[in-house]
């Protein structure tokens, strides 16, 4: 098993780079405030932010990026080791084959597991990956045990002895003693081009890569020299017209349409894209992890679109993911023995999170998600979560994702059990949870897999349109939620 990567970047290029290089990264955008985290560096350093160089600039951003998902992590492994209560483990699939060798026996059955207990109201044949299953009506088989069996025993965060390794980067260039980071506007980026033709610059790219088991930290910054070419005016503006240079450093490019205007470059091409390999290998290695170790991309295997990864045959063009989504590790369907596809390489979960009456302890609101029109059942209602990532467990992997789609901030909120429905191949992991006593989570949509994120009184969640599998499990996890909420009211 590779050694999982998460980079604190959105960005693209970066992104490219490292696929190309054996390894498909995470994506953690770190929302560090950039202006105030050099103001503060400044102020502790004594002197003003003009008076930074670049160097160290570009190393106070990237390590301001590292920590601030590093300390997101952190959150999340706390309060995954935090947990308690009970794991009950459902395996719906082994039900079915009961059922269907009963069937059999008295020859009154086809003998097809699980489907024959699904609702009728939905023609998996057309339509097997956008439906989530139905076991409305299976008598499944469970286990249970405690939480903490589950956090003693399988792999993440919470018991790594190396990784996974988080990554900061920072980019800015350098021109006749100034520093230009993105220009976000077409004036800015105009009047930057002009005075770089025929000119030659700097660019710095600090980096950061932290272990989050060790809490060690490596830096370093790449540099290079570019020389433009003498592109004329009207390049200039249909330059800016294609948008690329408004968000990159420098408002140029080394691998898009900005290429062909670089006559020549001097140093590490890729700090130039803003990632240096070279400088990464070296930094991985000072914290003991080999570049090798991190691979986990087969040569030649190209990242998936957006389109493919969303796995909705026939979704229309309205009904397609945003460009910006990413294949991460973890990502991809799974052929499962109930005759579905299932999102999640390494399993799914997801946070049911309840908000309790100070007063009585009773279960009130609950967080729902509405869910994209593009996503599996686009439209309906069910609770924020998705594919576990390499390297952590069902548990921490609903708090992250439930963090990144809904503000969900786990530092607020106390584990009080799960459960995990076990097909074998695959499995999804409900956690429940609570509001800590005086805090409060304000859930939002922050990003485009919710038309909305709210709390949803619980006497109307069976009014909403509900996931398929929501739908089916609804009952029974508000019983068990109004348990846990008697259980947690009498410690």
């Amino acid at each position: 098993m590779s050694i999982p990567l998460i980079l604190a970047s959105k960005s693209k290029p970066r992104r490219d780079v490292l696929y190309a290089a054996g390894i498909c990264p995470t994506i953690r955008v770190s929302h560090v405030d950039e202006p105030a985290a050099l103001e503060t560096a400044a102020k502790t350093a004594g002197a003003a932010v003009d008076e930074l160089t670049v160097d160290q600039r570009v190393m106070i951003l990237a390590e301001a990026k590292a920590q601030a998902v590093h300390r997101a992590y952190r959150n999340v492994a706390a309060t995954a080791a935090a947990a308690t209560g009970e794991r009950v483990i459902a395996y719906p699939l082994r039900a079915a084959e009961v059922q269907a060798e009963d069937a059999a026996e008295s020859g009154s059955g086809s003998g097809t597991p699980a489907a024959a207990n699904e609702s009728q109201s939905i023609d998996y044949s057309k339509d097997r990956i956008a439906t989530t299953r139905d076991f409305s009506g299976v008598d499944m088989p469970t286990v249970t045990e405690p939480i903490s069996n589950v956090i003693a025993m399988q792999p993440g965060l919470t018991r790594a002895t190396v990784g996974p390794l988080i990554i900061g980067c920072d980019s800015m260039f350098l021109l006749d003693g100034e520093c230009y980071g993105k220009p976000h506007s077409a004036e800015v980026a105009r009047e930057r081009l002009r005075k770089m033709r025929g000119a030659s610059g700097e660019l710095w790219t600090g980096h950061c890569v932290i272990d989050f088991a060790t809490g060690r930290v490596a830096r370093g910054a790449s540099h290079a020299v570019v020389k433009f070419g003498d592109f004329t005016d009207k390049d200039i503006e249909r330059y800016i017209a294609t948008g690329e240079p408004l968000e990159v450093a420098g408002s140029f490019t080394l691998e898009g349409f900005g290429g062909a205007f670089i006559d020549g470059i001097e140093g590490d091409p890729h700090g130039i894209i803003g990632i240096s390999l070279p400088l990464l290998r070296k930094l991985t290695r000072e914290l003991g992890v080999d570049w090798t170790d991190l691979w986990n991309v087969k040569r030649g295997e190209s990242a998936p679109e957006a389109a493919d990864a969303a796995g909705i045959p026939a979704a229309g063009k309205d009904n397609l993911p945003p460009v910006e989504n990413v294949h991460q590790p973890g990502d991809g369907w799974v052929d499962c023995a109930c005759g579905r596809k299932h999102w999640g390489t390494n399993g799914a979960s997801g946070i049911l999170l309840a908000r309790r009456d100070p007063s009585t302890g009773k279960v009130m609101d609950v967080v729902m998600q509405h869910r994209a029109a593009w996503s599996a059942e686009g439209g309906t209602w069910g609770i924020p979560g998705g594919a576990t990532a390499d390297g952590e467990s069902p548990i921490e992997g609903a708090l992250r994702e439930s963090y990144e789609e809904a503000n969900i901030t786990p530092e607020d909120i106390e584990v009080v059990g799960s459960y995990r429905e076990d097909h074998g191949p695959w499995a999804y992991t409900t956690v429940f949870a609570f509001e800590k006593p005086g805090h409060t989570v304000e859930p939002k949509a922050n990003d485009d897999e919710s038309k909305e994120i709210c709390w949803i009184p619980i006497a109307d969640v069976p009014n909403r349109k509900l996931l398929t599998a929501m739908k089916t499990d609804w009952p029974r996890f508000a019983a068990r939620l109004d348990e846990l909420a008697g259980k947690y009211a009498a410690k």
